[in-house]
């Protein structure tokens, strides 16, 4: 990772595996806005619970504010490796640079937890 300059932190392996747990039980059980301009509607409208960013979002400028737009909004955002699996664990057969959680559903618990790791790395 490293390619998003403005996040403040680097995930773990098992952090990111985690937080995709979550996304994939959110996304069945829950509500995810799917997409780099619905993510964005979602943060800037103080509904977004989790912000996933693709690393591997090309040209990367597409996904550059998001992060300081999480700062600025106080929500807890992850960069993760690839969009292809940030989209099939949404439902998509194509890949997405970003989806939030919306409404965690059943991964209620487990969004807390990996919130909470996330706000820990981050200070």
């Amino acid at each position: 990772m490293g390619r998003i300059a403005t996040a403040d932190y680097e995930p773990p392996r098992d952090l990111v595996e985690s937080a995709y747990e979550a996304l994939k039980t959110a996304s069945e059980t829950g509500k995810t806005k799917r997409g780099t301009n619905e993510a964005t509607k979602a943060i800037e409208r103080g509904i977004a619970k989790l912000v996933f960013i693709a690393e591997d979002t090309d040209p990367i400028e597409i996904v550059l504010h998001i992060p300081l737009l999480c700062k600025d909004r106080d929500v807890p955002y992850i960069v993760v490796p690839e969009k292809k699996l940030l989209g099939s664990y949404v439902g998509l057969q194509v890949s997405t640079a970003a989806v939030c959680i919306i409404d965690p559903g059943r991964a209620e618990k487990e969004l807390e937890a990996v919130v909470q790791r996330i706000k820990a790395l981050r200070k």
